[in-house]
This record gives C-alpha cells, structure tokens and sequence, in this order.
C-alpha cells in the first residue's frame, strides 16, 4: 500500500509517494476544493429569480437547479470514495476537480434551463469525485487524535460556513456581474486548482486491491433517491394519496432495498455495510443526513422568504445569511476544543439543540417583519450549526482504516448531501402547498406565502431537533483523547481486502 507518512512536513514541494508532502499546504488546496464544491450546493439559491426570469423557467422548476447537483453529487459520492481508494486519490481528485470546472464553464453559458439542470448534475458528478478523495488524503496524512481532529475540525468548520458564505457569494455576483459569474468563479478557483494539484497533493491508493467496482449498487441508490424526490417535489400537483405518488414512492423503496441487498452480497461492495457495526459512525451519519435536510431546506426556504415577501435584493438575502456564517465561524475553535476535550455527542446534541431552536424562532418572523426584529436572532442561533458540522466529521471518521477511508469519507458526505436534496424537495412541498391551501382560502398573497413558508420552517426545525436523541444515545459519550484510541468495541475485526 502507498501511504503518505504523516510525519513528512518539509521537502522540496513536491508531492508523491517518494517525496515529501507538506501537509498543511496540501491541506489547503484540498480544503479551497471542498470549499468550493459545499458552496455551489446553495450559491445558486438568491439567484434563482433572476435565472427563471432570463431563463423562461416555471416556479416549480427553479428548486431542481439546486435538487440537481445535491443528487447527483450524493448519489454518486459513495462510487466516488472506492474509486478513490482504488485508482489513486489524487488522480479521482483532478479528474472530479476537471469535470467540475468543465460543467461549471457549462453552466455559465447555458442559454436554456433544462442545459442548466443537465449541467448542475454533472457539476455534481465532479464534486461527488473531489469530496470522498480529498477528505481521504486528508485522513491519510494526518495521524487519528489532536492532530486529525485539528485536521477534520477545519473541514467542518468548511462545510458550515459554506452555505451561508455561498449565499452571500451568489448575491453579491448576482447584483454586481451577473448569474453567469456564480459559475464563472468555479472555473478560475478550478483551474487554479487543478494547476497545483499534482505538485502539491500527495497520492496514494490501496496497492493491494484488485479494482473491483459496484455500478448495480450506485445504479439503484442513485435511482432510488432520484425517483424519491421527484415524487415530493410533484406531489403537489398530483396529490400525496395519488396513484402515481404512491407507485413512485414504492419503486424508491423497492431499489433501496434492493441496494441492500447487492452490498450484502456482492464481492466489492460500494457501501460495505460492516462499517455500520462502528457506532459512531452509523450515528454520524443518521445525524449528517438530518442535518442535511434541516440545514439546507431551511436556507433554501430562508432565502425565498426573504425575497418574496420581505422583497430582499440578491445582495442583502446575501448580506443577512453572512450572520448564520459569521456566528459559525466564531463558534467553530471553541467546537474543535470541546470535542476533543469532552465528547462528540455532547457537542453534537448542543448545536442540534441550538440549531433547531433557531429555526423554530425564524418561523415566527411575520410578512411585514424585517432583519433586526425578526431574523437577526434566529440567524445568530442558527450559526450553532459548526458544533454539528465538526463533530459528525470526526465522528465519521473514528475507527476507519486506511483501507476504508475514501468509501467512510463519501458516505458521510453522501449522507449530508441526499438530506440536502431531500429536505430541500420536503420543505419547497411543504411550503408550495399550505401557500396554495391559504391563497384558496382567501388570505392575501404575502400572507399566504408566509404561512406556507413558517410551515417549512417549523418542518426543518423539528428534523434537526429529531437528532438530538441521535447525537446522545447512537454516539459514543466518550471523548477523543490525545491520541486518538479507540475503545476496542469500536474496532472493527479485519476483513479482507478485496
């Protein structure tokens, strides 16, 4: 197996198995990726009232421009971290790194809305190869304890601030170059990347294994959660109870398990289902998948408030969200410390707990409310969304052997991007019918379409909430000590390689 040894921290630069690795530089690079990917799930979000309008796009269209890349990219980020562990890290890393850049130039250009949402998959694609391969590396070059807690706390902290710091990125392009220039961005950070990558990342891979992949079982999860969406997001139309509902939503449950099944019995598994018997980190992940889809819905539903009935520009929906980042940036140090000085449940429960309630208070904020009265207090709570982050990336991780780490990387990523896409579709469901049943019902249009927004609120709120019970009892209530040891119950028996 070529691994990157940890303690190679000087050198020439150039990075490689025979070479030695400054890791806090590859770090970076690898971090500026992540940063770049967790921002386009919601940079698009203030814009989208702009691209229906130049884009001739229908209004319950507009969710699938963020549905589209949150699928693709959780339906294909377990696929992602096995070729990952098999074909070299660095190499899925430039090749997602390359895609992603390419459909971002795509996106750009797009001149009609079905391009764009073609092209926001495949943007999602790339990513779902940057992220399982990045945090691989990451793991690989930096021992388990203080030092990779530091490591994968950073990549937390990362991934929360990158919604709201998104949204602030997409309205500001959006009010001062236009729509365009979101996607723009991605490919001058891309290139930049990609120019860099093989100097500075390290590569590594499973030398042992024989590349056996599991395209049946990425086939029929992608499917299942794709066809499971889009059931949501039409039901309104249809009807909950209706045939085609219905029947949809039992094809979804039948591939799911049928994925099941397939990794049950296949020889190279895409999701090995032993990793489950780590407590953590089957914990982690329930937890990643409901804070997915608490956290992005209600950014997804936040920001169509502010829009629609407090009338916001792009730029200040953007300015506003910069609170919930702000307040996550300040927390996420003192959520790194505790973590590693008390527990990850605790620190998981308390921001769940945090999180949840300040959802609950945005769906208080009235039609003719605005940011000081009404939101200022809900987007500071909120910010406490880092102590989730952080911990359930850790979490994630504690207990994975070398051997597993790109398919334990993609799979909590996964996890947190198909609750995205998911909550994303409940909530806009949600909201689209009370709006509609209220509308019918004779209350003025802003009213209307505050009520159904509060009804969202109140379903994204209650979802994080539902976790806490998760971070308490699934999650060890241990610490992570200075280095790093795992109670033996949590080790899991070796298996061999495939």
């Amino acid at each position: 197996m070529t691994a990157v040894d940890p303690s190679h921290d000087l050198g020439g630069g150039k990075a490689g198995p025979s070479g030695h690795v400054h890791r806090w530089r590859a770090f970076s690079l690898l971090a500026v990726a992540y940063f770049m990917t967790a921002v386009d799930m919601l940079i698009v979000n203030v814009a989208l009232p702009t691209i229906g309008r130049e884009l001739n796009f229908a209004q319950a269209d507009l969710q699938w421009v963020a549905i589209a890349y949150a699928l693709t990219f959780g339906g294909f980020l377990l696929l992602g971290g096995r070729a990952a562990d098999l074909l070299g890290r660095r190499r899925v890393f430039t090749a997602g790194l390359a895609l992603f850049t390419a459909a971002s130039l795509a996106c750009a250009l797009a001149t009609s809305g079905i391009f764009l949402i073609i092209m926001r998959g495949v943007q999602g694609l790339g990513a779902a190869l940057v992220l399982p391969a990045g945090l691989s590396i990451v793991m690989n070059m930096f021992t388990e304890g203080t030092e990779r807690n530091k490591a994968l706390g950073l990549w937390g902290a990362i991934g929360a601030s990158g919604a709201t710091v998104g949204v602030l990125a997409g309205g500001a392009l959006t009010r001062y170059a236009g729509w365009p220039y979101i996607f723009y961005l991605n490919v001058i950070v891309g290139g930049a990347a990609l120019l860099l990558a093989r100097r500075v990342v390290p590569e590594s891979r499973l030398q042992s294994a024989r590349r056996r992949y599991d395209p049946l079982g990425a086939i029929t999860v992608t499917a299942a959660l794709v066809i499971m969406v889009y059931a949501i997001s039409q039901a309104p139309t249809a009807g909950w109870t209706a045939t085609r509902t219905l029947a949809l939503i039992a094809t979804s449950a039948a591939l799911l398990a049928a994925f099941v099944a397939i990794e049950a019995r296949t020889q190279a598994p895409l999701l090995p289902l032993r990793l489950f018997r780590l407590s953590t980190l089957a914990g982690s992940n329930a937890v990643g998948f409901l804070l997915g889809a608490s956290f992005y819905g209600y950014i997804f539903i936040g920001t169509l408030y502010m829009q629609q009935v407090l009338r916001y520009s792009a730029m200040n929906t953007g300015l506003a969200w910069l609170t919930v980042g702000l307040t996550g940036a300040v927390l996420a140090g003192p959520a790194q410390m505790l973590v590693t000085r008390t527990s990850i449940s605790l620190v998981m429960a308390a921001g769940l707990a945090l999180t949840g309630t300040g959802i609950l208070w945005a769906a208080h904020a009235p039609a003719h409310g605005n940011f000081w009265a009404n939101l200022a207090g809900p987007f500071l709570l909120t910010g406490a969304v880092t102590w989730i982050f952080i911990p359930v990336s850790i979490g994630a991780l504690v207990g994975v052997t070398e051997r597993d780490a790109g398919v334990a990387s993609g799979l909590i990523d996964s996890s947190q991007q198909l609750g995205g896409a998911i909550g994303i579709a409940v909530a806009s469901t949600v909201a689209t019918t009370r709006t509609r049943d209220l509308h019918t019902q004779g209350h003025a249009v802003a009213d209307a379409l505050t009520g159904g927004f509060h009804t969202a609120f109140w379903v994204c709120g209650l979802t994080a909430l539902s976790a806490v019970p998760i971070g308490f009892f699934l999650i060890r209530r241990t610490g992570l000590t200075q280095a790093g040891a795992l109670p033996q119950s949590q080790v899991p028996e070796p298996a061999p390689v495939d």
